[in-house]
């Protein structure tokens, strides 16, 4: 009788970060940090953070300083990228992760197996076909105060509204045929055509790939109103729905 032993399984996960990108001067990148951190003070609440500093001179001083900095701005890093290899003082923050990707599928990992019998070779079924991800997620309810919605493969459709304190991030554009209280935060794979539609403006804060406007931004004529955001080059604009 052959023991049968445990095994170690293992699951991945992908999850929804930001990256903060430093760019120097570093004193004023950090005083433009800490002006959306007033203006927003819930949008990093809970929220992991990768911090890329590749854009950042090899020469530039005590990186580590800097991480310290955004930290004890209550933001919560798991991880960094493009950290130069002379930079001291990283290794709170654990080795440099490589460019970005998804995680892989679930995983198991068992001890080999005992050789088998040997028998008469069995014919070998196909492969199942490959299961297409969806490009767009659609949700017929409303979104509670405290819950987080994030698809980034493609766009997001709320048959309903979002609650102050809520979020919905979406890798594509996001529609709500409620009111939007909350945060929408549009574009994350970097989709600069991405808009923000909704049925009535109340936003605590609306992002569109990095550009964001909190509400005391928004035009005071949109408030309460069919809107939609979008961006003109580096400028977002919000505009009555047609």
């Amino acid at each position: 009788m052959t023991e049968t032993r445990p095994f170690i399984r293992l699951r991945g996960r992908s999850i929804m970060a930001l990256v903060l990108t430093p760019e120097p001067p570093l004193p004023g990148w950090l005083a433009s940090l800490d002006a959306q951190i007033e203006r927003a003070p819930n949008f990093f609440d809970n929220r992991p953070v990768i911090v890329d500093v590749g854009t950042l001179p090899t020469e530039t001083p005590d990186v580590a300083a800097l991480m310290h900095a955004i930290v004890s701005r209550g933001i919560h890093i798991i991880g960094m990228e493009g950290a130069h290899p002379s930079w001291r003082g990283l290794e709170a923050w654990g080795r440099p992760l490589p460019g970005g990707g998804k995680p892989g599928k679930p995983i198991e990992i068992a001890e080999p197996a005992a050789p088998a019998p040997k028998t008469t070779p069995e014919p070998v079924p196909a492969p199942p076909a490959q299961t297409v991800e969806p490009a767009s997620l659609l949700i017929n309810h409303s979104i509670r105060s405290g819950q987080a919605i994030a698809f980034e493969n493609g766009d997001v459709t709320i048959i309903g509204s979002v609650a102050s304190g809520a979020e919905v991030v979406a890798g594509g554009s996001i529609h709500i045929y409620g009111a939007l209280r909350g945060r929408a935060i549009a574009g994350l794979s970097g989709n600069a055509s991405a808009r923000i539609y909704c049925s009535k403006l109340h936003a605590e804060l609306v992002a569109i790939d990095g550009v964001y406007q909190t509400a005391e931004d928004m035009p005071p004529e949109r408030i309460g109103a069919p809107s939609c955001a979008w961006l003109d080059g580096d400028l977002m604009r919000i505009t009555p729905i047609e």
